[in-house]
């Protein structure tokens, strides 16, 4: 059976972060989660750096990316993810409460894989959560690895 990828949630609100931990924790999902609150720190983890130089876990099923983030913000995460050959298949949700089109148009120049307006309503936020955890953890068929990358 294949290892089972983390998660990698990157999130510095504590009632989104709350929410979004609930909201996996009912897809029942077995993958752990890993949890960083800044652009910074995302990168680290992705990166083998710093605090996660010496983690064990493969690289993430998917990065579930806020985008207004302290340090480094999301959009400039996404930018060094997907220009980064060893990364770029890895898939990238931009969370955000931004309704703004400049935000959308540029996420998807830079290579995101989908973006989600986190929703005000509760219920409506809590079932995005689930599908998308589902989705990028299970159901997605990732690209075959190549030798070399």
């Amino acid at each position: 059976m294949p290892e089972l990828k983390p998660i990698l949630l990157v999130e510095d609100n504590p009632k989104d972060l709350e929410l979004t931990l609930a909201a996996l924790e009912q897809s029942q999902l077995a993958n752990e989660v890993v949890i960083v609150r800044d652009g910074a720190e995302a990168l680290d983890f992705l990166y083998r750096r710093g605090a996660h130089e010496s983690r064990n876990t493969s690289d993430p099923a998917v990065v579930l990316l806020d985008l207004k983030l302290p340090k480094i913000d999301g959009l400039e995460v996404l930018e060094k993810v997907k220009s980064d050959p060893h990364l770029r298949h890895t898939p990238v949700v931009m969370l955000t409460s931004s309704r703004e089109e400049s935000d959308l148009v540029r996420s998807y120049e830079l290579g995101v894989n989908a973006f989600v307006v986190k929703p005000v309503g509760f219920r409506e936020f809590f079932d995005a959560i689930q599908d998308l955890g589902v989705f990028w953890a299970i159901l997605n068929e990732p690209p075959p690895r190549r030798n070399g990358g």
